[in-house]
């Protein structure tokens, strides 16, 4: 089972793949991460996706569900030239991760992208 660095090895070698962060989204600190930040440098790029996935996580609408154990799975931001995946990690500690992959519109197929994260974000092993 992979760690962290095969974990983000696995996000870039996505086809499209431009950047790939692990992130605790409780402090906004990247854990590592791969590639060319699309906001210049990862710790940004991390705030960000921290901002993001507090305003999900915190708003009725997106965590509604008539099963309360059925936790939000991902984020998907669309842009001109890219989409953004954020997938959530179930962790057994206490600190909440997610896997963010900066992928190119015309060279990454987002379908395929996402299913390939979760698969990433199920076999990461920490510690």
């Amino acid at each position: 089972m992979p760690g962290i660095d095969e974990c983000l090895s696995g996000a870039m070698a996505i086809a499209g793949a431009r950047a790939a962060s692990l992130i605790d989204w409780s402090s906004g600190l990247a854990l590592g991460s791969l590639g060319v930040s699309p906001a210049g440098d990862h710790e940004t790029s991390a705030a960000e996706a921290t901002d993001l996935v507090r305003a999900a996580v915190e708003g009725q609408t997106f965590t509604a569900s008539e099963d309360v154990r059925a936790p939000l799975q991902d984020i998907i931001v669309t842009a001109g030239r890219s989409y953004h995946l954020i997938c959530f990690i179930d962790t057994v500690f206490d600190s909440p991760l997610v896997l963010h992959l900066w992928l190119d519109r015309i060279d990454g197929n987002l379908a395929a992208a996402r299913y390939r994260l979760q698969t990433l974000a199920e076999e990461l092993v920490l510690g």
